[in-house]
């Protein structure tokens, strides 16, 4: 399968906001990455219900929504509703992660569980079979613009590995510090989906930037 590039949206400029989805649209990119943050779960805000739903009007590719919020399980329906394809909640959020997986699965979403750099991946042994995608957090979620976590490159390959015996069909997303210069190595560790917000919007080309990380040569060397 060819990798996914999932550009986030919470680098978008939102005095802007149609132009970069149509951007987006327009472009090599595979999904929109929806990042929804509660001041609660990690230390900052973003956006909710209506710019998910202003983002949906215009998107012409699946919305990939990453909850970092409490209670995610309260939610589900709702961002369902307003148009997420998939839905990935925090593993550290969930109390009964299972029952939640359940819930976006019965909205008809995708579902996705998102570790923390400080979470084992063995901690999904069990419920793997039942996932679609698992988001390998490579910062502190929280913030754009973070640098990457090397330890994330052992975290994606021992993820991988246990996927190859238990669900081979599993996406593995990176998320935090990906660019241009480390999307190869995050291939070959394993992950074929990638969240990229200031590597994609802070480029003079942007649009040339998701095609060089769309195409990259997995048999470069990193720098």
């Amino acid at each position: 399968m060819k990798h996914i590039i999932a550009p986030s949206i919470l680098s978008a400029d939102f005095a802007n906001l149609q132009r970069d989805i149509e951007m987006i649209n327009n472009s090599d990119a595979d999904w929109f990455h929806v990042d929804v943050m509660d001041g609660v779960f990690v230390p900052n805000i973003s956006f909710g219900f209506p710019v998910l739903k202003a983002v949906k009007k215009y998107a012409k590719k699946p919305l990939d929504v990453h909850l970092m919020i409490v209670n995610p399980e309260k939610y589900i329906q709702e961002f369902a509703n307003e148009g997420a394809d998939i839905i990935t909640v925090h593993y550290e959020a969930c109390l009964h992660l299972h029952r939640t997986i359940q819930m976006i699965k019965a909205a008809g979403c995708k579902a996705s569980v998102a570790l923390n750099p400080h979470t084992a991946v063995g901690l999904l042994k069990d419920i793997l079979a039942d996932l679609d995608m698992v988001l390998i957090m490579s910062v502190n979620p929280g913030f754009g613009g973070q640098q990457f976590i090397p330890q994330s490159l052992n975290k994606i390959a021992e993820l991988r590995k246990m996927a190859n015996e238990i669900n081979p069909n599993l996406i593995i997303e990176v998320d935090g510090g990906v660019s241009i210069s480390n999307t190869a190595s995050l291939i070959k560790a394993g992950a074929n989906a990638f969240v990229a917000g200031n590597a994609i919007f802070s480029a003079s080309n942007q649009t040339q930037m998701i095609a060089d990380m769309k195409n990259i040569d997995v048999s470069l060397q990193e720098i």
